[in-house]
């Protein structure tokens, strides 16, 4: 796939949660596909005819397990954040239909227990995870999503 190519390909619309605990520790996971290290907050497409908020339920249902009245969104972001993939995986993320993503962010405080959260689901997306200090989360994401956290915890961080 050429650069023109990738350049004429849309962006995916998805969400990011920004999942914290009552310490204001935030949730990342071990991304299970990637033979490297792949840290990430919760994410996920957005269905049609579903809107961003109730696409970050579904996606922290889906991927770790915890229920919509085990959460309290507290934010979100005004608008879209925007990532590109790199030019060499587009062709074998998505079927090569998008040259990344486009993503509403939402913070969400977890009101649970630790043991609530399960990330062996019935499509599990992490092969582990854990709470990190907020100014210990960039150095454990893959390079190309940084800018866009490190947006997204500037600005939740005065919420922390």
């Amino acid at each position: 796939m050429t650069d023109a190519e990738i350049e004429n390909l849309p962006y995916r619309k998805c969400v990011g949660v920004m999942l914290v605990n009552a310490r204001g520790e935030v949730f990342v996971g071990q991304r299970i596909d990637t033979p490297t290290p792949a840290w990430q907050m919760p994410q996920g497409g957005i269905d049609p005819g579903e809107g961003p908020r109730e696409t970050a339920m579904r996606e922290l249902e889906e991927e770790i397990g915890v229920a919509p009245d085990l959460v309290r969104i507290e934010a979100e972001t005004d608008g879209w954040l925007y990532y590109d993939l790199p030019p060499d995986i587009v062709p074998h993320t998505w079927g090569g239909r998008f040259r990344g993503q486009q993503q509403k962010w939402f913070l969400a405080r977890f009101q649970g227990h630790d043991e609530q959260i399960d990330i062996a689901t019935a499509h599990p997306e992490f092969s582990q995870w854990k709470w990190l200090p907020a100014d210990h989360v960039l150095e454990q994401i893959v390079p190309f999503k940084r800018a866009v956290y490190r947006e997204v915890l500037e600005t939740f961080a005065h919420r922390l």
